[in-house]
This record gives structure tokens, C-alpha cells and sequence, in this order.
């Protein structure tokens, strides 16, 4: 593949890239923004659920990433800049020298992703109300890291695609099948229907993770950080908590998520 050399930082081939920060709070359409060698080793290898669009790689890293741009397909433009311009186009200093534009998936339907997966030993994640785009992250690499087979977000979770989410996932974001858009309660309902276990992690359960039997078809539900889920949701789970010392009453929505996946997805 033939790299294409940028010299003009108003270059109107890289205008996708430019004021990279200011443009992450307006949307995009439908693209994405990935930054860092991870994530773009994700975007280009076969596992990807997203296409790539373009790349935009500092001329010191293109010799070393020759492997990842054959990988790209061949109809996405790869452009080389020097720092200075790669900086001016972004609209600050990319020390790591690598962004690329993706198109999001179409996230399917509820009932059709479900429907493809197996009855046994089957773990999903439900994320309501997520608006931290580092807690998203976490999520999604604990789902990918441990199996998950889906995340299912409510229509109040924050984007995934957001730059920062799919850094801190290293790249799970773009590879994990997942559903969005939906209530928490017609996700449960969806889930119940399907033959989901639904398990509602909360700090004030009295019946303690570690004790819950495994297998089977099961959804771990995970609400925002402080508030947590509400009472008509949990009412509508079966809830789990995680025992803790030291005065402690809680963790981080991403760790007891991804305690919560370790657990579900052991074997024995």
C-alpha cells in the first residue's frame, strides 16, 4: 500500500483529522476517531466489527507499523506527516504519532444478537446510565478480556466510540458486539424473554457474589458510579453484592464488573 505524504496541515485529504478535541463534543457522523498503535492493531486485524476509513501516522512510525498498514484494507488512504504538521492537524501534541478514522457498526437488534448465541454458559454485560467514557472503557475491556459475549447499553450510557472509551478498552470497543440505544427496562425484559439470569450488582445486596451458581445464560447489570441503578430497576434483577472490609461500601463500576465477569465465566 502506498503511503501518501501530507506537508499542509490544511490539506484538505486530512480534514477528518483535524481540531481533533473540539470535534470529540460535536459527534461525527457515524465516524470514529482511534488514537495509539493498540487500538489501530485492532481496527486493522480481522476481529474489527468496524471499518477503517483512514490513518494518519507520524513519518518516524511508518517503518514500524509496515505490518499494520499491508493489514489495512486497500482501498483505506494511509497519510505519513511529520510531528509538526501531524500536531497542527490534530490541534495539540500526538505524542503517540497515530490516529485513524473508523465507521461505527449498526448495532443490531436485540433479539437477533441474542438469538446467535449459545444457552450454555452465556455472559453478557448490561451497562445503565455509563457516562464516564473511562468507566466505558473499563467495561469493555473486562468484556472482552473475560469472554463477554455482548454489552448491551442503555440509551443513558455515553458514546463507546468516544476517543478516550475506546483508548482505555485498548481497542475492545471496536471488536465487542453490542446493542445500544434501548431502556434499561426493555433490555431486561429482552434478556428475562431470552432466558437470561438478570443479576443486578449492587453495594446494598445481601447475597454475596461469590456464592452465585454459574452457567446457563447470564446478564451482569452495572449502573452509573454514586447512584447506582434504581430501586424499580433492581427490583425488576435478582441483585449480588461484593463483600468489602476495611469501611469500604463499594468499587468502581469497571472493577466489580470485571470481578463479576471473572466470576461468570470460570468453568469450575
Amino acid at each position: 500500500m502506498a503511503v501518501i505524504p501530507i506537508d499542509d496541515p490544511l490539506d484538505a485529504r486530512v480534514a477528518v483529522f483535524r481540531d481533533i478535541r473540539e470535534r470529540d463534543l460535536t459527534g461525527r457522523q457515524g465516524l470514529f476517531v482511534a488514537e495509539g498503535e493498540v487500538v489501530l492493531r485492532v481496527l486493522a486485524s480481522p476481529a474489527s466489527r468496524c471499518r477503517p476509513v483512514a490513518a494518519l501516522i507520524a513519518e518516524k512510525r511508518i517503518a514500524a507499523l509496515a505490518d499494520v498498514v499491508e493489514a489495512l484494507p486497500p482501498e483505506t488512504p494511509v497519510y505519513a506527516a511529520s510531528q509538526p504538521v501531524l500536531d497542527s492537524i490534530a490541534g495539540f501534541h500526538l505524542h503517540r504519532g497515530i490516529l485513524a478514522v473508523g465507521e461505527k457498526p449498526a448495532p443490531p437488534p436485540l433479539a437477533g444478537l441474542l438469538a446467535g448465541m449459545g444457552d450454555d454458559h452465556v455472559v453478557v454485560v448490561v451497562a445503565c446510565g455509563i457516562g464516564n467514557h473511562d468507566n466505558m472503557g473499563g467495561i469493555f475491556r473486562a468484556a472482552a478480556a473475560f469472554g463477554a459475549a455482548a454489552v448491551l447499553l442503555d440509551g443513558r450510557c455515553c458514546d463507546p466510540f468516544y476517543r478516550k472509551a475506546i483508548r482505555v478498552s485498548v481497542g475492545a470497543v471496536l471488536r465487542t458486539p453490542m446493542s445500544r440505544g434501548l431502556g434499561a427496562r426493555e433490555l431486561i425484559e429482552g434478556l428475562s424473554g431470552a432466558g437470561f439470569r438478570v443479576l443486578a450488582m449492587t453495594p446494598s445486596s445481601l447475597s454475596p457474589l461469590h456464592l452465585s451458581p454459574r452457567g446457563g445464560r447470564t446478564a451482569i447489570v452495572l449502573g452509573a458510579e454514586g447512584p447506582g441503578l434504581p430501586p424499580d430497576l433492581l427490583q425488576r434483577c435478582e441483585t449480588l453484592g461484593i463483600p468489602m472490609s476495611g469501611g469500604f461500601d463499594s468499587l468502581n463500576v469497571a472493577t466489580a464488573g470485571a470481578i463479576a465477569l471473572h466470576h461468570f465465566t470460570r468453568e469450575a
